[in-house]
């Protein structure tokens, strides 16, 4: 299935994508795409509902965050073996943490805001894992029936707050709009294996990163078993797993990054597209 939310920011009704691309209101089965709406009983009775009966959104509304009411944004960072070797940076031998503020979150198509006193901002395309039910101390092995599905985000960052500014990642991951995500929630019995999706960003129409998540160096599945010996992992909790090589300040000789009127367009395989353009905080 492909799930959606649909609508004005701060009041997006739930969605079903149908097989002619339009989207089916799915209000009167769950009450949102978010929380307890995602644990496998709730997405069974999404399944069973002839979804081809209920009203549909109006073409051309605006497509909100996959996931609502969010309450982990977790990151994982230099996730990529070709993306750890453009940054001249060591491969981890244990995931790397940090968190995304959740007030970061926006729609995959919505505009996204260049920080006041921002100098490098950069750009991420990324493969979201979203959490379907409580996990906690899970293996590997059974971590696959925690996730709900899966989804694009563009982890984007501000080099100069993140590296420049005195420790924690995190103040250059959670600016504000920082976190597109979407457009679909796409389930895990229709994505297939998420360790072979093919990647791509373009910025104002140059192909920017061009990767996989073959070259992940730790999958979803330990991802989910791993975080959960830190901490429980909730249902609509959102993991960004890393991101390929091509970012902004990997670009020799010198690196690129953002400025207002910059479009980037990012997608993965099987999980749609985003669109946004930059304008000033």
């Amino acid at each position: 299935m492909k799930l959606v939310r649909f609508g004005p920011a701060g009041a997006e009704r739930p969605g079903f994508v149908l097989a002619d691309g339009s989207i089916a209101d799915i209000s009167s089965v769950i009450p949102d795409v978010a929380i307890d709406a995602l644990e496998p009983h709730s997405l069974d009775r999404v399944r069973r509902a002839d979804v081809t009966k209920l009203p549909k959104a109006p073409p051309g509304v605006r497509i909100g965050p996959c996931v609502g009411h969010v309450g982990k944004f977790i990151a994982i960072g230099l996730n990529y073996a070709d993306h750890a070797a453009e940054t001249g940076a060591k491969i981890p031998s244990e995931p790397i943490v940090f968190m995304k503020a959740t007030s970061c979150i926006v729609g995959p198509n919505d505009t996204v805001k260049k920080p006041r006193g921002s100098i490098k901002m950069d750009w991420e395309v990324e493969l979201g894992v979203i959490i379907g039910s409580h996990t906690s101390y899970v293996s590997e092995a059974d971590a696959a029936q925690h996730i709900a599905g899966y989804c694009v985000i563009n982890d984007l960052s501000e080099r100069h707050f993140q590296i420049e500014r005195g420790g924690q990642w995190d103040k250059g991951k959670g600016c504000d709009t920082f976190g597109p995500i979407g457009p679909w929630l796409v389930t895990t019995d229709e994505v297939g294996d998420p360790t072979q999706l093919s990647m791509w960003l373009d910025v104002n129409g140059v192909r920017r990163q061009n990767g996989s998540t073959k070259t992940m160096i730790f999958k979803p599945h330990y991802l989910v078993s791993y975080l959960s010996q830190f901490m429980s992992l909730q249902p609509g909790d959102v993991i960004t797993t890393g991101t390929p090589p091509g970012v902004g300040m990997g670009i020799k000789p010198e690196p690129i990054f953002l400025n207002v009127g910059d479009v980037m367009e990012l997608g993965i395989e099987k999980l749609g597209e985003q669109r946004q353009v930059v304008a000033a905080a």
